[in-house]
């Protein structure tokens, strides 16, 4: 099954620079739990932007800068999208994990969504793509007030097509 996993503010925004919009201390122990022991799929900038290789889960990255793979060890290196597809096995669980484009490219095979939606308009430079909500449904929610660990108020949200 392929999932797409993101914090998205009320805007859709995901990120700004190259970062994360704000640190939801709940949303990466959320993120954590959901991708343990699956494969993590993102493009290059998403995979930089990473403080290294995260334990426990293989880590492909779609980018095309030929050879990256050489500087790079630890990650498998897909070119071509349609190739990274071919990869994907049927009774797997992969994680998109961003960024803007590859969510926006892959919304269409997406099997699931979840998006931890923060209450809140954040600085944002990336944006999540418009969810068609005629082709998802919202098959939990689980709300959280702000705190001293996660400035803003937020829900953990899993979608599945319909």
């Amino acid at each position: 099954m392929l999932h797409m996993i993101a914090a998205v503010d009320r805007a859709r925004g995901i990120g700004k620079d190259n970062h994360l919009l704000c640190h939801l201390s709940a949303d990466l122990k959320h993120f954590k739990n959901l991708t343990m022991g699956h494969t993590m799929i993102m493009g290059r900038k998403t995979f930089e932007s990473l403080p290294g290789l995260l334990p426990g889960r293989p880590h492909w990255v779609l980018t095309g800068q030929k050879g990256y793979e050489d500087t790079h060890r630890g990650i498998t290196v897909f070119h071509d999208m349609d190739d990274m597809m071919g990869a994907v096995l049927d009774d797997e669980d992969y994680f998109i994990i961003g960024g803007a484009s590859l969510y926006t490219e892959c919304m269409g095979w997406a099997d699931s969504l979840y998006l931890t939606e923060i209450d809140a308009e954040l600085p944002a430079d990336t944006f999540f793509p418009e969810l068609d909500r005629t082709r998802w449904q919202e098959v939990e929610r689980e709300t959280h007030g702000a705190d001293e660990r996660n400035a803003h108020p937020f829900s953990f949200v899993h979608y599945l097509r319909k």
